[in-house]
Order: structure tokens, then sequence, then C-alpha cells
């Protein structure tokens, strides 16, 4: 499943992995595409039962407010839906932006990239099978 809108020019995949959603940015998200965005990964979370949801940055140059905003609405929903969300991929001169905007992204868990926030939420959600932890 993609999130688009015509005219928008950008697609934005949102992938399944055992229980873990994998979005990927690239490039400028614009406002009918994160609006789509948004409702796709809570409609996908309350369909599929996803636990986690890993948003992969490492495409985005530049992370202002409003991406940020959308970063942390996207991960509000999913905490709601009983979902963890993992931000992987950020370049070091988006975290400067980030802190420079004083953006702390709540709700949020940063990773260095797709494998390490996997592992992250593996160590944190129940088995399948409900016996231990590990995904």
């Amino acid at each position: 499943m993609t999130s688009a809108h015509p005219g928008d020019g950008l697609t934005v995949p949102v992938l399944a992995l055992g229980r873990t959603l994998l979005v990927t940015l690239q490039g400028e998200l614009h406002d009918r595409t994160a609006e789509r965005l948004r409702q796709d990964v809570s409609h996908r979370i309350a369909r599929s039962g996803a636990l986690g949801v890993i948003i992969d940055i490492s495409g985005v140059d530049i992370v202002d407010s409003y991406l940020g905003r959308v970063l942390a609405e996207i991960a509000a929903n999913a905490r709601l839906l009983a979902a963890h969300t993992v931000v992987v991929g950020m370049r070091p001169a988006v975290a400067v932006t980030l802190a420079e905007l004083g953006l702390t992204l709540p709700g949020l868990t940063t990773a260095r990239d797709v494998e390490q926030g996997m592992e992250w939420l593996a160590r944190r959600l129940p088995a399948a099978d409900g016996r231990g932890r590990g995904m």
C-alpha cells in the first residue's frame, strides 16, 4: 500500500514486515500526502494488528517543524493503537535542525538504521505466541 494524492507527485510506501510497518520517506512531504500517510498508517495498524512502525527518513534532506509534527502525530496515533514508533536514518544535519527548532518528537524512539529499529522493537514487543519477548 502507498500513500499518494493525484498531483502530489509523491508516493510513500507502507510495507508490512511481519508485525512491523516500514514507512520510507523520500524528499519533501506535501500536505495532502502527509495527511493520507497519517490515515494509511493508522488504518494499516488497525487492520493488521501491527505492533511497530519504523519511519525511515534517510531520504529526507530537511526536517522542518511541519514534518516534525507529522512524525509526532503518526507516533501518537500509533501509540493509541498500541504500536511503537521508531524513526531511523536521521542525518546529522537533520538532528541539528530538529535541536535548533526545539523539536523533541514526543513518543518517538530513534535508531541509526532499519536494522537497529527492528532490533529495538524486537526487544520490546511480545512474541507472536505470547510466550516470550521478540518479534
